[in-house]
């Protein structure tokens, strides 16, 4: 059984032993995979290749990373593309449908996770991007009963509010600023949809 992390390789920094630190355009130059390099032009078209939906052996959707990090899975045999974007990755040596899906070739353990992580893009999406006291434009979270009153920031006490209703309401409960919650928050079952934002074409069929 294999352990994988979805992150980049971390960037050596060569302060402490003396020497300058690298240029930031030097961060880009080269992903090594094996004898393969990725030239800086290369590096950039990755960058803008955006995401890739990465699966695990048994096609469960696993992760989101950088379209970058996925090519470097496929050249280091650690996953095969199963669905491109349509555009090709070219390197001195290799071309490379850039990946949109991936899936891993050996099977890794993720730890269960009862509900999903608390966060502000995840809060956004559970409420449709909406505030729930007006169903205008979200911008802020805002706990339901306030935290200086005994609030807890968990689900079922965080929604998605407007700047002008969250500054509003202040330290009071809905019920004493006359606002309306659209519907009471709650801990959705669907964590790792909730943090991809935006779905990229292509994603869907891998997230049923």
């Amino acid at each position: 059984m294999h352990r994988w992390t979805p992150r980049a390789a971390p960037v050596r920094n060569s302060r402490h032993r003396g020497h300058p630190a690298p240029r930031r355009a030097d961060y880009n130059v080269v992903i090594r995979s094996g004898s393969e390099a990725v030239q800086p032009a290369a590096a950039r078209t990755l960058t803008a290749m955006g995401r890739a939906l990465v699966l695990n052996a048994t096609e469960l959707p696993l992760a989101v990373v950088p379209a970058r990090r996925a090519v470097v899975l496929v050249l280091k045999e650690k996953a095969e593309v199963v669905q491109s974007n349509g555009a090709i990755f070219h390197s001195e040596r290799i071309a490379l449908e850039a990946p949109s899906v991936v899936r891993l070739r050996h099977f890794v353990h993720v730890p269960f996770r009862a509900h999903a992580p608390l966060t502000r893009r995840a809060v956004f999406a559970r409420d449709a991007w909406e505030c729930q006291y007006c169903g205008s434009a979200a911008e802020n979270l805002d706990h339901v009963l306030p935290r200086s009153r005994g609030g807890l920031h968990v689900w079922e006490n965080v929604v998605a509010a407007c700047r002008r209703c969250n500054a509003k309401k202040m330290d009071r409960t809905p019920q004493e600023a006359g606002f309306h919650l659209h519907r009471q928050p709650f801990a959705p079952s669907d964590g790792f949809r909730l943090t991809l934002g935006q779905v990229e074409p292509g994603w869907e069929p891998y997230l049923i």
